[in-house]
């Protein structure tokens, strides 16, 4: 059996003062799957591109770290700017579109399902990704979410949390970083927003905080899993590298996390932490694969 993402896939164009231009794939759900497909599993995603050069480089390169690609390439592929600041973190401008073909998605069992990023939240796409977690909910998979918050595109504020907290009470796990966390709920502490996530109905929320510890907890157990030490080349895919690592290990649990306690999270955390660290060591979204050391 295989793992679904579901979510958009564009051109990363990177820009940075005193260099030329870098382009790049890249999408947090194209990410995690391509995170999935190089770690070793059966990886899917149900994405949407275009029928341009762009689309072609895409799904090649996805291709090429073994994701299957459910897609009807036409029109323009989305892209986001990635602006890159001194210390290698990112702020984005986008140009997207994302309205997949349910259809193309066969009706076979899988063992984990994501949802993420902007496709969570845009329609008319967002459609699909509520139907195939229905369809989720119905058998024995992973359900997982990573909100990777964009102000600029997902627009209010509170119709965004509502639907965030709507996505939350469906899933079993959550894996959101600080800033998502203090967009969604301002002013309240990292113990307080796991919290309300965990009663919303998550099994597991897990919170990174960049290059500081990351939290991992269900509602009985909680950890902070320190970050390696590194050099960082830039943060791009660090988060979707922690989600993929995530999503990879959980793989098969569904909604039985009744084991997963203190030890179980510590081993989660350091191997998502692990192997994010791989991803910022080098340029772009350039994920481990399996083999790699520390992957």
């Amino acid at each position: 059996m295989s793992i679904l993402v579901i979510g958009e896939a564009l051109i990363d164009i990177v820009s940075s003062a005193g260099s030329p231009d870098r382009y790049a794939p890249g999408g947090a759900p194209a990410n995690v799957a391509l995170g999935l497909g190089r770690l070793g599993a059966d990886a899917e995603l149900l994405t949407d591109v275009g029928d341009d050069f762009h689309g072609g480089f895409l799904l090649a390169h996805l291709r090429e770290s073994h994701v299957r690609v459910h897609a009807r390439p036409t029109g323009s592929t989305s892209t986001a700017r990635a602006l890159l600041s001194t210390d290698g973190s990112a702020e984005y401008e986008f140009s997207l579109r994302w309205d997949p073909d349910a259809s193309l998605v066969d009706s076979g069992e899988w063992t984990a399902i994501h949802v993420g990023s902007i496709a969570a939240f845009l329609s008319p796409g967002a459609a699909a990704v509520d139907s195939l977690l229905q369809r989720g909910g119905d058998s024995s998979a992973l359900l997982s979410f990573d909100p990777n918050i964009r102000p600029s595109i997902i627009g209010d504020r509170q119709l965004a949390l509502a639907r965030f907290e709507s996505l939350a009470t469906r899933v079993d796990v959550v894996k959101l970083s600080d800033v998502d966390a203090d967009w969604l709920y301002p002013g309240q502490s990292a113990d307080a927003q796991i919290d309300r996530i965990l009663r919303l109905g998550a099994k597991l929320v897990a919170l990174t905080c960049g290059s500081q510890d990351s939290i991992l907890s269900t509602a009985s157990s909680r950890v902070r899993v320190p970050a390696g030490a590194v050099k960082v080349r830039d943060t791009i895919g660090a988060g979707d590298t922690f989600m993929a690592s995530l999503v990879h290990d959980l793989q098969g649990a569904g909604s039985h996390f009744e084991n997963v306690d203190e030890v179980v999270l510590a081993d989660l955390g350091e191997n998502a932490s692990r192997r994010a660290a791989i991803t910022v060591s080098r340029a772009g979204a350039d994920l481990p694969w399996a083999g790699e050391e520390g992957a």
